[in-house]
């Protein structure tokens, strides 16, 4: 059921389509390829249990905290109200 002026399934196509870049992003974000032994940060050594629970890894799960704390999302308002798209 489309609402107002939008066509019906608009509102789960935009869904479908924030479900898909955040997958995508995610995807694009995992470690691949050989661990490092070393921190590409602060140099301190990765322990073997992380680096063998997430080939790829090259950083300390320190830095990767503060790594997770700077994430930046998309700037696409796919959900803007009515009214700001009225503006």
């Amino acid at each position: 059921m489309a609402g107002g002026w939008t066509r019906d399934g608009a509102v789960q196509d935009q869904i479908e389509d924030t479900v898909k870049d955040a997958v995508l992003r995610a995807r694009a974000l995992t470690p691949q390829g050989e661990s490092a032994e070393e921190c590409d940060d602060c140099g301190e050594p990765i322990p073997k249990k992380r680096r063998e629970a997430l080939p790829g890894v090259r950083t300390c799960i320190a830095c990767q905290s503060v790594r997770d704390k700077t994430v930046t999302h998309s700037t696409i308002n796919r959900r803007g109200s009515k009214d700001s798209q009225l503006r």
